[in-house]
């Protein structure tokens, strides 16, 4: 394997093993004490949730099927996404290895848990965002990077 390959494999499997570190602390900590509600900041609180659908608990279903499908379809998702990884280069290519990071931490959750833990939970006076993880972050910032490029290259040819 050429080195270019093993750095993108080493920067997927190290998004990964952070997402997987600082979700199984939280769990032993919520095990722990038999719930997770810490107020770190007046706007940061760490709150576990379990999430059976996708982004913001999206798409949650009663019934297996459907989940396993969903997780199915998502799993053919990190495939394309592995795909257009390796033909591009540069700042895309690592947005493609963020999203692929995150994409497999919560992957991995879907298939060992059936749910997605959650819990950054981010909150200003009357506003209250979605609670989410640290591979939500990974996949975030990838999407931004990728839509950025895209619009300054549209831009600036």
């Amino acid at each position: 394997m050429s080195k270019k390959y093993f750095l993108n494999f080493f920067f997927i499997i190290i998004i990964f093993c952070i997402d997987r570190i600082s979700k199984l602390l939280v769990i032993r900590f919520a095990e722990a004490q038999g719930e997770m509600n810490i107020n770190v900041t007046s706007f940061l609180n760490f709150n576990l949730i379990w999430n059976e659908g996708i982004a913001f608990g999206l798409f949650s279903f009663d019934q297996k099927i459907y989940y396993n499908l969903l997780t199915i379809f998502i799993f053919i998702i990190i495939l394309i996404i592995f795909w257009l990884m390796i033909k591009s280069k540069g700042l895309e290519k690592f947005s493609f290895i963020m999203i692929i990071g995150g994409s497999l931490g919560n992957i991995f959750d879907r298939i060992y848990y059936s749910a997605v833990p959650d819990f950054i939970d981010i909150y200003f006076d009357n506003f209250h965002w979605f609670i989410f993880n640290v591979a939500d972050i990974f996949i975030s910032l990838g999407v931004i990077i990728l839509i950025s490029l895209e619009f300054f290259k549209k831009r600036y040819e």
